[in-house]
């Protein structure tokens, strides 16, 4: 697949400008999948949340309120209880996956509990936009600081790409670059701490920063 790694979504041209290069076509002819299962794993998420990502609603006007030729849910959740020649079928007809924020170690269960990391190697022009959890679940490790699903066994995860991300910051008080140096320090290897205004492409082995913000690289 082709990488689309943010902090918070398709936040400025420059971002909007690297999602079109991706897909190869203007996002008004591109048909989206959305996948909202990360925020069930997060304390601070819930129905009106993932309701509203679903709607492209006012917060997610950077994701799903993009103005999608279509637009539908693909929660991984249920995946294991549906023959997968039916959930496979979409996965494949789909240009994009948005994949939202939550929890990271939540999401990487289910993304490989759902038989979908085993169909990422054979979608190589699909486009995967993560947002924060979502573009964290790609790497090999998130840091334990970020893991609030109790029953994580680690903070390990996916490991598509070989560096590690640190999302939203100076978005919150406790993302300064203080807290991504230790954080970063503690993940061992190559990582990138981003803010909202920054993305992160991945085509093949060849990795961009995007960003009309601030973003630090650590060993990269």
């Amino acid at each position: 697949m082709k990488l689309l790694l943010t902090s918070g979504g398709v936040t400025n041209p420059s971002i909007r400008a690297a999602l079109v290069g991706l897909l190869g076509k203007p996002i008004e002819d591109s048909h989206a999948l959305v996948i909202p299962t990360a925020q069930w794993g997060h304390p601070m998420c819930g129905p009106t949340s993932v309701r509203g990502l679903i709607t492209g609603g006012h917060d997610f006007r950077d994701l799903t309120g993009l103005g999608w030729a279509s637009l539908g849910v693909l929660e991984l959740t249920a995946l294991p209880t549906i023959e997968v020649h039916r959930w496979a079928s979409w996965v494949r007809d789909a240009d994009v996956l948005l994949v939202d924020g939550g929890d990271a170690a939540y999401l990487s269960h289910w993304v490989l509990e759902s038989g979908l990391a085993e169909m990422l190697p054979s979608l190589p022009e699909a486009v995967w936009v993560g947002v924060s959890a979502g573009s964290m679940v790609l790497t090999p490790r998130i840091g334990a600081s970020f893991v609030t699903w109790p029953m994580a066994a680690d903070d390990r995860t996916l490991g598509v790409v070989d560096f590690s991300v640190f999302p939203h910051l100076d978005a919150f008080p406790e993302n300064t670059l203080d807290h991504a140096e230790r954080w970063a320090a503690d993940i061992g290897g190559p990582a990138y701490a981003i803010d909202e205004q920054t993305a992160i492409t991945v085509v093949d082995d060849t990795v961009a920063v995007v960003s009309e913000g601030r973003w630090v690289g650590f060993g990269t």
